[in-house]
């Protein structure tokens, strides 16, 4: 991208002075930071729902906690929104779809069991909000949510609905959207007081930067620009960055409620690596961190061949993460996606990588490929290690 690269560095030198400028002069909060000397590490698995029946049936679900607990795992990150459902019974998403849970979970909460057997377990369970302001997938009506709401439709320069990878997006930077994913994460971290915390993804708090060329989102721009309209080049450095401080913002108001709904909520987030993230989806997440907005990051560092993860994790440990920190950091490991499987010996390599590095622990995508690898987990992980106590220093 033009001059992103050149400017990335000097941006993230200044990341401190926009927090405390966010904040009336002080730092928001102090990210809470595992203890050092603790042997505690975050060794967690998403579960989904989509290419797996875990979630289908209580002993389903069962029997996945029971394998997890088996080979070392001490949380499990479960999609609770995906493709304009929630995956728990939910008024918030039924007053503006009508249909209060997925329809394949109708007359089930599979969140409340998954906690029940996994708090019996001691395992830990974060609430995943994966498809975060995506509205639908592989339907370019966006779905329900959007035939429900056109007006909350993000839009390309063609006036299209904003897609990428076969996903369809809200509008991000819409207040009704923004509020209607506030109100379902707080719905969340109200009703379910025993959930270790929630976490978004690279869709949340995301949008993709062919979008913004809505009418809501130009009218915005050209107020705080005089009147001029955003650039036609939707990768243009200043138009990613006014972009992006949006997004960091939403997720500020966000976490800052999440809090004072539950402090002992942990705020974790999952983006794609940067500065990818920032070009692709405007998620600046290094000043999240260090504007303390998150108390575990979990980049999606997936790669092929060890000699690219190797990179991705060096840029990671040397560039993006503050000194203050570094063990509120893991890596997402890729372990299954369609047919792909990586070797035992990528996986060992990935894993020695991490811990000669001073990162205990990491989070696979996604439990059905840990299936594959028993024999690998019960020699690498082994009984589980305790999962991280958080010191809470927030104002």
């Amino acid at each position: 991208m033009p001059h992103l690269h050149l400017f990335i560095r000097c941006y993230l030198l200044l990341c401190s002075l926009l927090a405390m400028g966010c904040s009336g002069g002080r730092a928001i909060t102090s990210t809470p930071t595992p203890d050092p000397q603790s042997s505690a590490a975050v060794r967690g698995v998403w579960l989904t729902n989509v290419a797996s029946q875990a979630l289908d049936s209580r002993e389903n679900i069962r029997e996945a906690v029971a394998l997890c607990q088996e080979l070392g795992f001490n949380s499990i990150f479960v999609v609770t929104w995906n493709r304009g459902y929630s995956l728990y019974p939910s008024q918030v998403v039924a007053a503006v779809t009508g249909t209060s849970i997925m329809p394949r979970f109708q007359g089930r909460d599979p969140l409340q069991e998954l906690l029940e057997e996994a708090t019996a377990k001691n395992i830990k369970v974060f609430a995943w909000f994966e498809f975060g302001f995506s509205a639908s997938y592989g339907d370019s009506t966006g779905g329900l949510l959007l035939q429900r709401r056109p007006e909350w439709a993000s839009r390309d320069r063609a006036g299209k609905i904003t897609e990428k990878n076969g996903f369809q997006w809200m509008n991000a930077f819409h207040p009704e959207v923004q509020q209607f994913i506030k109100d379902m994460v707080l719905e969340v971290v109200r009703k379910y007081p025993d959930l270790a915390g929630i976490q978004g993804d690279d869709r949340l708090p995301a949008l993709p930067s062919n979008g913004g060329y809505d009418a809501y989102t130009v009218a915005l721009y050209q107020q705080e620009h005089g009147g001029n309209t955003p650039p036609a080049h939707e990768t243009d450095y200043d138009w990613i960055k006014w972009r992006s401080r949006k997004l960091t913002l939403f997720l500020k108001d966000l976490v800052e409620e999440v809090r004072r709904a539950n402090p002992q909520s942990i705020i974790s987030m999952s983006p794609s690596i940067y500065p990818w993230s920032e070009e692709n989806y405007l998620q600046d997440w290094p000043a999240w961190q260090k504007m303390g907005l998150v108390d575990l990051v979990i980049p999606q560092v997936y790669r092929y061949a060890f000699d690219r993860y190797q990179l991705e994790m060096d840029k990671i440990l040397q560039e993006q993460l503050g000194p203050y920190n570094r063990e509120a950091f893991y890596p997402g490991v890729l372990l299954q996606v369609d047919t792909y499987n990586p070797s035992e010996a990528f996986l060992k390599q990935m894993i020695d990588y991490n811990r000669a590095h001073g990162v205990q622990g990491e989070v696979f995508f996604f439990y059905e490929g840990i299936k594959k690898f028993k024999d690998f987990f019960k020699r690498e992980y082994g009984e589980a290690v305790p999962f991280p106590e958080f010191k809470r220093q927030y104002p």
